[in-house]
């Protein structure tokens, strides 16, 4: 499990979220380099049938939910974002144990 993979695991059996800016000072990241690992992190996720890890990750301006670009990576590997606050709600209570 990589850094990333276990800083999401903690956050989501806390049922906490991150901004992506406070994700990438945890790291050590530059933001480029957490949002490529995000989107990647994303269509593993989706290949495996997993939900979502990246959606505990919160935009600045989001009202706790996470930026437009995780939404479009999410829409783009097929989720259905009809109603993105309740999919962000069912993907965060899963990747919880709720």
């Amino acid at each position: 499990m990589t850094r990333l993979e276990a800083r999401l695991a903690e956050l989501a059996s806390a049922e906490q979220t991150i901004t992506y800016g406070a994700l990438a000072r945890d790291l050590g990241w530059r933001m480029a380099d957490l949002t490529a690992a995000l989107e990647a992190l994303m269509e593993c996720d989706a290949a495996e049938g997993r939900p979502l890890r990246a959606a505990v990750c919160a935009g600045r301006l989001g009202a706790g939910l996470p930026a437009r670009g995780f939404f479009d990576k999410a829409a783009a590997l097929g989720f259905d974002l009809s109603d993105p606050e309740g999919f962000v709600a069912r993907t965060r209570a899963a990747l919880s144990g709720r």
